[in-house]
């Protein structure tokens, strides 16, 4: 048994023995290339990071954008609120409530670059169907910043509209809407549209139905009905620049998810990967030195 199990050491130590030395005259050839690739790999992480850092980031300074290219309508969907609390630890609501002070604060920026509307899409229709605590949370914070935020209306001249369904939204929000719009109507340089309760195809089935029953009243014949006659017809009908120049969205979504669907035919749009309590300033001026980069052509050849 001694011998068979000697004998069976010796066949194994002699088959072995070719793969050792073979390890070993070819180890230090393939040992640089195992750790090249190593390397390479982690060089490849290291600017896969960079670049996702890097992204959507441009330094641009004020003074290098031109004031006669600025757009004369901006607009914005506020996307990456939640995500942001939920980054940092905190409450959902914490974090509307950081994009609603955001919102202000690049409103504000927007109209001193000369930009004369902003418009946000601050609660879309499909967003009903949140928790009910969160949607409930989210009318008291709009009532909130339209209530703490008059004063600085005023003192600025802005021009404030809410624009939506609003058949949903409580009596005492309806209210101070009626009032806001009411008493800063007068003003003409600065004007500041909140959509609540939006839907872009709402929006066009109400530009509809408004011109049919103004066609059974005898009001418009089939041949008056243009682009123009709809245009006056829709939601945004209350600015002197319906069609945003510029779109923004935060959050690094890519799309305008039914909002203002028939005046973004020809706006340029802006995806941001940044979320949108983190869009400051210098994510601002991005967007607009990328805006007066492009060549506009509305559909014709310059």
């Amino acid at each position: 048994m001694f011998s068979l199990i000697s004998s069976l050491l010796s066949l194994l130590f002699l088959i072995l023995i070719p793969c050792f030395i073979t390890i070993y005259k070819w180890f230090p050839v393939f040992l640089p290339k195992l750790l090249g690739l190593s390397k390479f790999k982690a060089a490849r992480d290291d600017h896969e990071n960079e670049k996702r850092t890097d992204e959507g980031t441009c330094v641009v300074r004020e003074e290098e954008l031109q004031r006669e290219l600025m757009p004369r309508h901006v607009a914005l969907i506020l996307d990456g609120n939640r995500r942001w609390a939920k980054q940092h630890g905190l409450l959902t609501e914490q974090g509307h409530q950081a994009g609603a002070i955001r919102f202000i604060e690049i409103a504000e920026l927007c109209f001193e670059l000369g930009i004369h509307t902003v418009s946000a899409f601050a609660f879309s229709t499909g967003n009903w169907g949140r928790d009910e605590d969160e949607v409930k949370w989210l009318m008291s914070l709009f009532q909130h910043q339209l209530k703490s935020n008059i004063q600085y209306f005023h003192r600025n001249e802005i021009r404030v509209s809410v624009i939506g369904n609003q058949t949903n939204i409580p009596e005492p929000i309806l209210q101070r809407i009626h009032e806001i719009e009411e008493t800063t109507k007068g003003y003409k340089n600065k004007h500041l549209i909140m959509a609540i309760d939006y839907s872009g195809r709402f929006d066009i089935m109400h530009a509809c139905k408004s011109l049919v029953k103004k066609s059974e009243k005898g009001l418009i014949r089939e041949q008056d009905v243009d682009e123009a006659l709809i245009e006056r017809e829709l939601l945004t009908n209350c600015t002197d620049f319906p069609s945003p120049d510029l779109m923004i969205r935060t959050s690094g979504e890519q799309r305008i998810s039914n909002f203002f669907l028939w005046q973004l035919a020809y706006t340029e749009l802006f995806f941001s990967p940044v979320l949108w309590p983190d869009f400051d300033k210098d994510k601002l001026l991005e967007a607009l030195a990328s805006y007066q980069r492009r060549e506009r052509r509305f559909g014709c050849r310059i």
